[in-house]
């Protein structure tokens, strides 16, 4: 594709990009189940169509597994082995700090042991040893390592109640359960949609943006800013193409979903990113769109960004300079703060420049706001009563510009899954993997937890799935296991979306799944929606 960079808000044209293999829905077995658990677990499957070309598949894995045991996972802090025996405690350490705090902890009369902990290697990770962890005792149900979780505590320790399930070893027995939305282009005469809510600066429940959409059914999407110290609480933290309109820049070199309405052409494409302001021969570079400048969640951003221009996941980089540009979708008002904004009406002209930023927006206009130095360069560039041209754009891995049709929707994500129908997993390309931080990786890629995933197969059918977690119910999938689990539903390419508490599938108006919040059901930054025909 070629063709120049789009204008924040201009209409982007179709994508053409392919997709992968049938996804099943038939009963499973030891031969056509699940990849997950011993091969000899019972599997049911139940199939329902919802709409033309849309069927919800319900797989339950291992429903008859025994419970298993209940522990507390320790956290350690650094020790004589440390690198930094001052850094905080963590769930992960090396070998001898691991070790000094089981044996102060046995002399404190818990029964506490030490564990090395390996994992396996992706496509960009070389796997191995993780670090050691600590636990404290075996028990056989949740109030009894609660209790010891207390008395640790009471101790001076810190640490939680763990089920054992929850930690990805290959031979448990479940039980898992998954939901499938499969939507196939030939039959489906309905609209796929990405949505945002009323404004990008707020969250919405998955349930509360499928109802005012009027949607058969629906999953939460991208991933989004939750800390008002991150930024905006429900901005997504990535890519956003929402009916055509570029919305939130990219992470980077960073995954993200591309979906049409019509269902077809589904795929999963790496993007970056650029932006910049322009009046009469001056070019200024633009930082970011509809986000709080100064903030850049999930990194990925620009040179000057601190402490990485890379993608780097869960991380809120900053940057004090910064030119942002804000759309009326944003919100009510733009953020507050010290710098300058240009406010500019429908047709483009400035009509003012304030200072500090901050407020509404005329009806149809834009702004662009300014930090630190660019303060008084942007105030130099714009100038009441003149045009100031902004453009933004996405390119390809080919360095392609990217155009879309109104039909189009673009959501963050990351890491890959699957490409071109073998396992591709890439969390260090995407930032999951960092440095001096093993816990992190242990807990967010190695672990088990709720999952949503998208993807699409040799049929051209878009393929969305949940996976329940943090549950005695059902376990929960690690990212290898979301990629296994992907590829065995006939999936040629694939991409985890946010998961967590935020996984939710939502159908005819209910949640079927069951969200690991403590409070119900998460507000998310956005949806991907099934909406019905209009025969």
């Amino acid at each position: 594709m070629n063709g120049r960079l789009l204008g924040v808000g201009a209409a982007l044209c179709a994508l053409a990009l392919v997709g992968a293999t049938p996804a099943p829905a038939s009963s499973g077995s030891r031969h056509g189940g699940l990849p997950l658990g011993a091969s000899d677990l019972t599997e049911t499957r139940t199939t329902r169509t919802l709409q033309p070309g849309v069927t919800l598949t319900r797989i339950v894995r291992g429903a008859n597994a025994p419970a298993m045991a209940w522990t507390v996972e320790v956290s350690i802090p650094g020790g004589a082995g440390s690198p930094d025996p001052d850094a905080p405690p963590t769930a992960l350490k090396d070998e001898t700090s691991a070790a000094e705090l089981a044996s102060e902890l046995r002399a404190d009369g818990f029964e506490a042991r030490s564990e090395k902990v390996t994992t396996a290697a992706t496509a960009d990770y070389a796997g191995g040893t993780l670090g050691w962890r600590v636990r404290v005792g075996t028990f056989p149900a949740e109030a009894a390592a609660t209790a010891e979780r207390t008395r640790l505590r009471a101790a001076g320790y810190t640490g939680s109640a763990w089920y054992t399930g929850w930690d990805g070893s290959a031979g448990d027995r479940g039980p898992w359960r998954v939901d499938v939305l499969t939507i196939d282009p030939k039959k489906f005469d309905g609209d796929l949609k990405a949505s945002y809510g009323p404004d990008l600066e707020n969250r919405e429940t998955t349930s509360a943006l499928a109802a005012a959409d009027g949607a058969t059914a629906g999953v939460n999407a991208g991933f989004f800013v939750l800390d008002p110290k991150a930024g905006a609480p429900g901005d997504p933290a990535g890519v956003g193409v929402y009916d055509g309109r570029l919305l939130s820049e990219a992470v980077n070199g960073r995954p993200g979903l591309v979906v049409h309405g019509s269902a077809r052409g589904t795929a999963v494409e790496r993007f970056t990113w650029r932006g910049s302001v322009r009046a009469g021969g001056t070019t200024l570079p633009l930082d970011g769109i509809d986000r709080v400048p100064g903030l850049i969640r999930n990194c990925g951003g620009t040179a000057d960004d601190t402490p990485t221009a890379r993608p780097l996941h869960d991380t809120t980089c900053t940057d004090p300079d910064e030119l942002v540009a804000f759309t009326p979708e944003f919100g009510k008002q733009t953020p507050k703060g010290e710098g300058a904004e240009a406010v500019l009406d429908g047709t483009g002209r400035v009509v003012e420049v304030r200072s500090p930023r901050g407020g509404a927006l005329p009806a149809g206009g834009r702004s662009v706001q300014a930090t630190g130095t660019y303060a008084a360069r942007l105030t130099a560039l714009a100038k009441t009563g003149q045009p100031l041209g902004i453009q933004s754009g996405l390119k390809d891995t080919k360095g392609r510009s990217v155009t879309a049709s109104r039909a189009t929707g673009i959501l963050n994500g990351g890491p890959e899954l699957v490409r071109d129908g073998r396992r591709h997993v890439t969390p260090a390309t995407d930032g999951m993997v960092q440095s001096g931080n093993p816990s992190f990786y242990y807990g967010w890629v190695h672990k088990r937890n709720p999952r949503t995933l998208a993807g699409t197969d040799a049929a051209g059918r878009t393929v969305l799935v949940t996976a329940d977690g943090r549950s005695t119910g059902s376990l929960g999938l690690s990212i290898n296991e979301s990629a296994d689990v992907a590829k065995s539903l006939g999936l040629r390419d694939a991409i985890n979306l946010d998961g967590g508490g935020s996984t939710t599938m939502v159908v005819d108006d209910q949640v079927i799944n069951d969200p690991s919040d403590a409070a119900g059901e998460r507000p998310v930054g956005d949806a991907l929606l099934v909406l019905p025909g209009t025969h």
